[in-house]
């Protein structure tokens, strides 16, 4: 019988702790069965100082790194906010800051950088700009591309993979602009990830999302897991709403149709894991980022019981497509007890 393709199950563990304790989200990741995750905002000593990964003092990286060498964890990739900031100094009415590109690159960026060598990890998960609202993301394609082209680079001069996620209201916000990016950026090093959740809220349904998914899988990277059921009292504007976005629900419950998704993955995984060893990756990552129990800008929060209905729905997913994934075993435990 031939082997089942196979992905890494991985997660936002920050959404699984209450306090964001780098001890919960080890803890959580542990119990669940998961032994790969992305860190994101973690409170390393547990004394109610939260931080994004990115601005951790070396001290704090080394402790994380002790957590991880604890518990058996592995980092995906940095959990980067990467691109969510303003592609052109225009007030457009919205919050979001705007800064001077090589400024940006010295500082953001290149912290980022930093941080994913810390931590071992090749992969840094990043975005497309926002583009001034009320203007079509079409207009901006060349400009963005040209931004995150130099953003690629600099993670290749290290050795690292820069992952540009889809996600609303950014010059990226579908399959197809996401595609046209990747066409532009033209650079090995940078790879798509998918988020069916991120099209759904789009007020598009299972067939729209599918559609979406295509478009993006000749550089698929890795592909973030939340679901979204539609809600009709929201009217749709164009442009989405982030902080309202209430209806987050688990894999196998909303309108991204991962079903559907995840059986065409099942025939693509060959190809994309050849792709992916030429950058040194070890296989190709489905990281649950669910959001069950809210959602915003710049993350979002299940709790640890919200994190394991999430797993055990994309498990049934993956189980549904014919898709293998190895949760922790027996053998795992005494392997990291020296047993």
């Amino acid at each position: 019988m031939a082997l089942k393709p196979s992905v890494i199950i991985s997660a936002f563990a920050d959404e699984a702790a209450n306090y964001r304790t780098a001890l919960e989200q080890m803890t959580a990741l542990a119990a669940i069965g998961i032994r790969n995750y992305s860190p994101r905002f973690i409170d390393v000593n547990g004394d109610g100082t939260i931080e994004h990964v990115v601005d951790l003092a070396p001290e704090k990286l080394n402790r994380l790194k002790e957590y991880h060498a604890e518990y058996g964890i592995s980092v995906t990739s940095i959990g980067a906010r990467v691109g969510k900031v303003k592609l052109l100094d225009v007030d457009d009415g919205s919050h979001n800051a705007f800064v001077p590109f090589d400024e940006y690159m010295s500082g953001e960026v290149a912290k980022t950088i930093a941080a994913a060598k810390a931590l071992d990890t090749k992969l840094i998960r990043g975005f497309s700009f926002y583009h001034p609202r009320g203007t079509s993301p079409e207009d901006h394609l060349d400009t963005a591309a040209d931004q995150i082209r130099q953003i690629a680079a600099a993670c290749a001069e290290e050795g690292l993979v820069f992952g540009l996620e889809i996600e609303p209201n950014l010059v990226g916000e579908t399959g197809p602009l996401l595609a046209a990016l990747a066409q532009r950026v033209d650079h090995p090093n940078m790879v798509l990830i998918f988020d069916g959740g991120n099209v759904a809220a789009q007020n598009k349904n299972p067939v729209e999302v599918y559609e979406e998914y295509l478009a993006t899988v000749p550089w698929l990277g890795w592909m973030h897991v939340k679901d979204y059921s539609i809600d009709p009292s929201l009217t749709w504007t164009g442009a989405v709403d982030e902080e309202r976005l209430k209806n987050f629900v688990p894999a196998n419950a909303g309108d991204a149709g991962h079903e559907l998704i995840f059986r065409d993955l099942r025939e693509q995984l060959p190809e994309i894991e050849k792709r992916l060893e030429t950058l040194g990756l070890p296989g190709f990552y489905l990281e649950t980022e669910p959001h069950l129990k809210g959602g915003g800008q710049f993350g979002g929060f299940s709790g640890p019981d919200g994190m394991g209905v999430a797993v055990r729905a994309l498990c049934s997913c993956l189980d549904y497509a014919g898709i293998d994934y190895n949760l922790r075993s027996f053998a795992d435990i005494r392997e990291l007890r020296g047993f």
